[in-house]
């Protein structure tokens, strides 16, 4: 019997071959010969095909569910079919008498699933996955990242001699499986550069590289690994990625977007990492600072991370549509940024694929919706709309003798918003559609049973919601925070999309990796600076980043890591190799924003025309030389030179940033006042030393790319600078060296100074200067 738009119920092989089906007997191997798994997984084989090519009709969504079929969860899948009672979408063992295997094999094109109007097939392996996978049981699991990590053994390997770590164990058994081989460590002055860029954003000094070259005893690079670690700039390269996930910026956002003071936060944050402050103490002074027992001003500072959310200033709009809007910000922070997954998707509804209804999505909510907050405060103006209530001030006192970490440069009022809840519980109701008119349900504060029921001890307040976060049976906590670290040093997590760890999200390529580093992680308290440090310690982190055309025909992507990451700095770092490697670094750490050079009108040009930034007023001085990290981030009108090096505008919380290549970034790099000030500066540094050309050249060279020039690169280099010298109209000279602020040194030969300025500028125009290899 055949039900043309539901299901089908087939008795035997004979009448599966009369009726044109396939039966998976017939079927014993992938594609093109590829051979299927041992034994196939539901979460790591069937969940992405059915996710990608069946769920849509046959999912979580009940107004678009077709045939009242639910193929994601076993109890709808095993039952009888609503059109036919007699039949069944999946039988245990029998893919011949089970309809999803049969509606997936059928030549007629009436019946064959996914329906050929979706522009969906499935290819023959998958085919054999799900027929194997049917035969084999039909087991469903629970979704891989809800199910609370376990610490895997050591997995055996080959090649026990190339491991430093327990890392590299896991990353060569993919290896040896894969049958590729892990590179060779790269050379001493590249594996430096890398290391300095990746625990400071700054390029190593030449004196740094010089000890390094020299020292050949055994811990050498464990030596100068601990000697960057303790270094405080330490704290603000690893501030950077935080300050992306907390969408921290200095100006309000919407129309106006006005200036706001929460720079003394950033402060705190730099200040944290440099102390190894612990991940859950450093997450929960965030969450919940303010609602510790006898709670400090340092610890009410760090609250200011849940207010660093868009806030409008704008008269006529409804103060309680966007006081809707800041609790959902913070809700969906939480959600992507601290357990990696798309919350925000229930906003309105239940989510269609991850198991989160939107009364979980509101419970959830219930935890932000009690601060002490309106939706508008006042319009824009003066001093007192730099924060917005609830807000604390922070005295000069404060600043000498408690919060010593404020890089305060002046005696102005400095005033910072912060987390503090009413004294009375405001309700929370599921909202209709996700409108902020249309409640609902009232709902209490919980969490998402699918990922862990929220425990009875816990106070229904943040500092609850922050100890569930904690509670080691949380699944999500310690892999999330492990993977946006590891896609730090690695340039891409194990888990690819690092803020979904959800049903839509990519699989781990390591998956017995990344439970071996979340395990290890919560084992060691959450020690943020020991982990740093295995990951760069591991044989895996020091490959050459060197590839061979067979390794890049078998892994293009890199995905088994069996060479070096080799990608584009941040933009941030750009700026600051640049800046560092020409002596013109303002290394002073933290305090307010500054604004450097920027083509003129930008501002003028997109803005209400009220308040300070309404005009760029640039700065001047040492001002212009600070860390990329210290540029003032309007939100309407982002920094151009950061935008194009795809930094984020800090709209919302953003865990992973795109690396694109345009030739914008070309354009840049040749002419930025930054760079071409930075050439000039350098040049006339060296043009004073009474060294040769050739000196010179090499010099600049091991200060921008961190490593010597071979001759042929010398030769080239210096016959450029000859013939510049040569070529060079002094009118044109004087014109190229007056670029930029910095003093131009006096009685110095503009010509020689132009030839040799246009030659750094070369050096920093090389793809290898601004690429971690």
């Amino acid at each position: 019997m055949i039900y043309l738009r539901n299901n089908i119920l087939l008795l035997t092989g004979a009448v599966v071959a009369a009726l044109g089906f396939q039966s998976c007997d017939n079927k014993p191997g992938g594609a093109a010969g590829e051979k299927l798994p041992e034994q196939v997984s539901y979460n790591f084989d069937i969940r992405p095909i059915l996710s990608d090519k069946c769920l849509a009709c046959h999912g979580p969504d009940a107004n678009k569910r077709e045939a009242g079929l639910r193929l994601d969860d076993p109890v709808s899948a095993f039952a009888a079919l609503k059109d036919n009672p007699k039949a069944h979408a999946l039988v245990a063992g029998k893919p011949d008498h089970s309809a999803v295997y049969l509606r997936i094999t059928t030549e007629d094109t009436t019946l064959r699933m996914p329906p050929p109007a979706s522009n969906l097939k499935l290819s023959q392996r998958e085919i054999d996955l799900i027929g194997k996978w049917i035969k084999q049981g039909a087991k469903y699991e629970k979704h891989w990242a809800f199910v609370a990590p376990k610490k895997p053994k050591l997995p055996e390997v080959d090649h026990k001699d190339w491991a430093k770590n327990e890392i590299d164990y896991f990353i060569l058994e993919k290896q040896e499986q894969k049958g590729l081989e892990p590179s060779a460590e790269a050379d001493k002055e590249r594996l430096l550069k890398r290391l300095s860029l990746d625990l400071n954003g700054l390029p190593p000094s030449l004196q740094l590289m010089d000890e390094f070259l020299a020292d050949n005893s055994p811990n050498a690079y464990e030596k100068v690994v601990d000697k960057l670690l303790a270094n405080p700039t330490y704290g603000e390269k690893m501030a950077i990625h935080w300050l992306d996930l907390a969408r921290y910026a200095d100006s309000h956002g919407y129309q106006d977007d006005g200036y706001r003071t929460q720079w003394p936060w950033r402060d705190w944050v730099i200040h944290a990492f440099n102390k190894n402050m612990h991940y859950n103490d450093f997450v929960t002074w965030q969450l919940a600072g303010d609602l510790l027992p006898n709670s400090t001003k340092e610890q009410l500072l760090a609250t200011g991370f849940n207010r660093n959310h868009k806030i409008t200033e704008e008269g006529g709009v409804i103060p309680e549509e966007y006081r809707i809007m800041y609790v959902t910000d913070r809700n969906d922070l939480f959600g992507k940024g601290l357990l990696g997954v798309t919350l925000e998707c229930a906003h309105c509804h239940d989510h269609k694929y991850d198991p989160f209804s939107q009364k979980e999505y509101y419970q959830m909510f219930a935890f932000f919706n009690n601060v002490n907050e309106v939706g508008i405060e006042s319009v824009i103006g003066g001093p007192e709309t730099y924060a917005k209530k609830p807000l604390m001030e922070i005295s000069n006192d404060e600043v000498k003798n408690i919060l010593t970490f404020i890089n305060k440069p002046d005696t102005n009022r400095l005033i910072v918003s912060v987390m503090g809840d009413l004294d009375t519980l405001r309700k929370t109701h599921v909202l209709k559609r996700g409108a902020y008119d249309a409640p609902g349900e009232e709902v209490q504060a919980g969490t998402p049973t699918a990922i862990l029921p929220f425990d009875k001890k816990y106070p229904k307040n943040r500092l609850g919601l922050s100890q569930w976060l904690f509670d080691k049976r949380n699944p999500l906590t310690a892999r999330v925070y492990v993977n946006i670290l590891w896609q730090e040093f690695f340039g891409k997590g194990i888990v690819k999309t690092s803020g979904d760890f959800g049903m839509q999200g990519e699989l781990p390529t390591h998956p017995a990796l990344l439970d071996w580093l979340a395990v290890d992680f919560m084992e060691h308290n959450w020690d943020v600076k020991r982990f740093v440090k295995k990951m760069v310690m591991s044989a895996t982190y020091r490959q050459s980043a060197v590839v061979t055309k067979e390794a890049l025909a078998h892994d293009p992507d890199n995905v088994y890591l069996a060479r070096g990451a080799r990608y584009r700095i941040h933009a941030e770092f750009v700026k600051d190799l640049v800046l560092a490697s020409s002596g013109l670094l303002n290394r002073s750490i933290g305090g307010p924003s500054v604004k450097p050079y920027q083509p003129s009108g930008l501002w003028e040009g997109a803005t209400s025309g009220r308040g300070l930034l309404s005009v760029y007023n640039q700065d001047h001085g040492a001002s212009l030389y600070r860390r990329g990290m210290y540029t003032l981030i309007k939100r309407t009108v982002p920094p151009p030179t950061m935008a194009i090096f795809d930094a984020s505008n800090r709209d919302l919380c953003e865990v992973r940033r795109l690396k694109t290549n345009t030739p914008l970034q070309a354009l840049v790099m040749m002419n930025d006042p930054t760079v071409l000030e930075a050439s000039r500066v350098l040049a006339a540094k060296l043009l004073q030393e009474k060294t040769s050309t050739g000196e010179k050249i090499t010099k600049a060279f091991r200060q921008i790319v961190c490593r010597t020039p071979s001759q042929k690169e010398l030769e080239v280099l210096t016959g450029y600078y000859e013939k510049e010298l040569k070529e060079i109209q002094l009118q044109k000279a004087e014109k190229m060296v007056s670029v930029g602020e910095y003093p131009l040194t006096k009685n110095i030969d503009k010509k020689a100074l132009a030839s040799l300025m246009r030659v750094i500028s070369t050096i920093y125009n090389l793809e290898e200067t601004i690429t971690k290899s």
